[in-house]
């Protein structure tokens, strides 16, 4: 039991990612002309596509993204109770579980990539990399704020050192 629980929680979380890195890209008006970007629209297109049909984008959020997002994320805080035999748990525990999941994915995909970010800025920081070019459109409206309050000190930039530490704060206040 413990290895389905593993495999279908596995499988929800991969795609769920995959949905709110789709989300976040189109947030932050990423090029889809990217590699990668366009790998991703295939993995999801699949499902966004029909869903797109019945809820139109209502500016710029596309709402077909956020509710199957928020679908899987109540799916994902379910599945967990079912297999475990004890039923489905009443709806504010289980909609607070959910919410809490999905919050706590969005501060960890932004961790990520802006520790990728800032290690492939050190590592090749003149070469182009489609993942760079990605990170960049990510995480450069997170750090451009902070970059603002925190000056360059000796050329090196903190400001995702920061940001990072502020991250890591709310994760822990989410528990």
């Amino acid at each position: 039991m413990a290895a389905l629980l593993f495999l279908i929680n596995t499988l929800l979380s991969l795609y769920l990612q995959a949905i709110l890195l789709r989300l976040l890209l189109q947030w932050t008006r990423a090029d889809f002309r990217n590699p990668l970007a366009r790998a991703l629209l295939q993995i999801t297109n699949p499902a966004i596509i029909p869903l797109r049909r019945l809820f139109p984008a209502i500016g710029r959020l596309d709402t077909a993204s956020v509710l199957l997002l928020l679908a899987l994320a109540l799916v994902r805080a379910l599945v967990p109770w079912l297999l475990s035999g004890v039923g489905v748990p009443p709806a504010s525990i289980w909609v607070h579980q959910a919410a809490t999941q999905l919050l706590q994915s969005v501060l960890w995909t932004y961790f990520l990539a802006i520790l990728f970010y800032s290690l492939t800025s050190m590592v090749a920081p003149d070469t182009y990399n489609p993942a760079q070019v990605l990170l960049a459109s990510m995480c450069e409206p997170i750090l451009r704020p902070v970059r603002r309050l925190i000056p360059r000190l000796g050329g090196l930039d903190f400001s995702p050192l920061w940001v990072c530490i502020v991250i890591q704060a709310l994760l822990i206040l989410l528990g």
